[in-house]
């Protein structure tokens, strides 16, 4: 038996739809003391919730012999999710679980027909099922009677709130009678839900299964640490290292997926866009795509993604990291489901690393530190997949053998084979090159190591520091342009606020030194900066600038100042939260053209 206070009938849908074993959120809500209470419950995404609080829902809508308490066509139950896709999901849910028990259900979502709506609530449903938004809009016109609804739940109540919708709440809320059950379901817990539960609720016993769920064992965690400026590079290897059935990309903003899209839909994937910025016939047209497999990777922002039902996702990028550790649960939770093998992959800026490894711990997660994929880890993957697939039974058909049989008469089988296997290459996104010095610099500044054959070296000082937007992807081949040595000949690189040094092995300085002369210039390609050997290292340099109010480097070397922690890190005015370069930045145009004006700025004309 699945539990004692399950109703047989239930349980007979739930065993039929080839259930044995009830999860952890859906036991504990029928628990004895759960029974008749108000409750607010904690549950990860893909833990069985609307199952659960179908199941909660049965002590209020069904007797004691499995039918419908009352038979009027007033709603005796009420649940109210996010999204439109939530919303249709749910509804299915609690088709098939209450199907025996001749309960009704209503669904009540944008993008529908409201009249068809209307006469469906007409008709009578026990159970009505909607979004905020067009609940309200049927309980303002008198289609909705909540007068004898016995019990509310809210699926899904932090996204609600977030997205704006605490008067439609409110409202609708309000409208229920005093003695209803109240049932808050929600992945994550803000202040703002406890608000909302003090208002709404009579002593709600609070459930919590999100701890037994954490570091899921379906769910493979990883941490990729890259530059700011190699975040979009990552995702185009991780893309392509694995090659997932679906794969869907976490952003924070609706910009940041536009951006992505476009930059993934250049590069030749099957991508969509999910953000608030679509319509509802743009989300059904993207989801679609994905289930039809006309596109493999989803875009998209977290609420945009609530409500998402694609149990063919095996990977998900958090492309830009979780504001907290349980909203990095809540959108990893989006693989790994139904008994699936899933992976989770944090792409994480240098600058950020210790920030993620707390939140990790946090929510109590192993995740395994890896380098992006590179593109001959990649080539490899490309060459065991398509092995596997050339060798795999296949049924061919005659025409088919037709075909190959005139191919043969004038190629050779090696030919043939090789010619399918550049087809398969050509349909295939190029991977993306890392700057392998990038990790290297990084760590050997923040560090303070220096790299082998840097044991004896000269510092050099160039006249651009953060205030100009100075950056090492800029700086790296300005040096190498200028003073004709490449990338592997600079060691370590502090930018300061106007001014950045830079390491050159003693043994090729006088070399690199006259190279700059001849290469000095006022274009404006960055000839026009001033590029010296500089006597006194950068610590000391800090403590004069410090002393006649010239700099912002303190006695470690690193620059002060409220974003700056570390002296060899991107300046924050120059490198936006996706990594791409921010106006007036160096990107492919180098410094601002005022960048280097000595003096005070010329007044504005009165």
């Amino acid at each position: 038996m699945l539990h004692t206070n399950l109703p047989p009938v239930l349980a007979e849908a739930i065993s039929a739809h080839g259930y044995t074993a009830l999860t952890a959120v859906q036991s504990a809500v029928l628990e004895t003391e759960a029974i008749g209470r108000d409750l607010i419950v904690s549950a990860q995404t893909g833990s069985g919730k609307t199952v659960a609080f179908g199941a909660a829902m049965a002590s209020e809508l069904l007797l004691a012999d499995g039918l419908i308490a009352d038979v009027s066509r007033i709603p005796l139950g009420l649940v109210i999710a996010p999204t439109r896709e939530l919303a249709l999901q749910v509804s299915r849910e609690l088709a098939w679980l209450y199907r025996e028990a001749g309960v009704r259900i209503a669904t009540c979502v944008g993008g529908m027909d409201p009249s068809k709506e209307r006469r469906v609530l007409r008709d009578g449903a026990q159970i009505v099922v909607g979004t905020p938004g067009r609940l309200r809009d049927h309980l303002e016109r008198g289609a909705l009677d909540l007068s004898a609804l016995r019990i509310i739940v809210l699926d899904e109540a932090d996204e609600m709130l977030d997205m704006g919708f605490r008067d439609d709440l409110e409202e609708i809320l309000d409208a229920t009678p005093e003695e209803r059950r109240t049932l808050l379901f929600s992945a994550t817990m803000p202040p703002q839900i406890a608000n909302l539960a003090r208002r709404y609720q009579r002593d709600a016993l609070r459930i919590s299964t999100i701890g037994d769920s954490r570091g899921h064992g379906d769910i493979a965690y990883q941490a990729v640490s890259v530059s700011p400026a190699e975040i979009e590079n990552a995702v185009v290897n991780l893309l392509r290292f694995h090659e997932a059935e679906t794969a869907i990309l976490f952003c924070a903003t609706r910009d940041n997926v536009r951006r992505l899209h476009a930059t993934l839909q250049e590069r030749g994937f099957g991508v969509v866009a999910l953000s608030g910025e679509h319509s509802q016939s743009e989300r059904n047209q993207a989801l679609q795509a994905l289930r039809d497999r006309r596109a493999r990777v989803c875009v998209a922002t977290d609420v945009a993604a609530r409500g998402i039902d694609l149990p063919s996702v095996t990977l998900v990028i958090h492309v830009e990291i979780p504001r907290d550790a349980e909203t990095m649960q809540h959108r990893s939770g989006r693989t790994g489901r139904a008994g699936k093998k899933g992976t989770a992959v944090l792409i994480v800026p240098y600058p950020r690393r210790k920030r993620v490894e707390g939140m990790l711990r946090g929510a109590r997660v192993t995740a395994e530190w890896i380098s992006p994929p590179t593109p001959e880890s990649i080539r490899q993957q490309d060459r065991e997949r398509l092995l596997a697939t050339l060798l795999q039974p296949t049924e061919f058909e005659e025409e088919d053998r037709e075909i190959a049989a005139r191919v043969m008469e004038q190629r050779s089988p090696e030919d043939i084979a090789a010619a399918y296997v550049r087809m398969h290459r050509a349909s295939l996104p190029q991977p993306e090159d890392f700057n392998e010095d990038t990790s290297a610099g990084y760590e050997a500044g923040r560090k303070d190591r220096h790299r082998e054959g840097f044991e004896d070296i000269v510092w050099y000082r160039m006249d651009i520091g953060r205030r100009q937007n100075a950056d090492a992807r800029w700086i790296l081949p300005l040096l190498c342009r200028r003073g004709h040595i490449t990338r592997n000949e600079i060691g370590a690189i502090r930018i300061a606020a106007n001014e950045t040094y830079f390491q050159i092995p003693r043994n090729i300085a006088d070399k690199f030194t006259a190279a700059v002369e001849r290469t000095a210039g006022g274009a404006e390609d960055g000839s026009d900066v001033m590029i010296e050997a500089s006597s006194v290292p950068p610590r000391d340099t800090a403590r004069q600038n410090r002393k006649f109010g010239k700099g912002a480097d303190n006695a470690s070397g690193r620059p002060q100042g409220r974003f700056d922690r570390g002296g060899d890190r991107p300046a924050k005015s120059f490198v936006r939260k996706d990594g791409q370069p921010a106006k007036g930045g160096f990107g492919k145009g180098g410094p601002r053209k005022d960048a280097h004006r000595k003096g005070p700025k010329p007044r504005r004309p009165d």
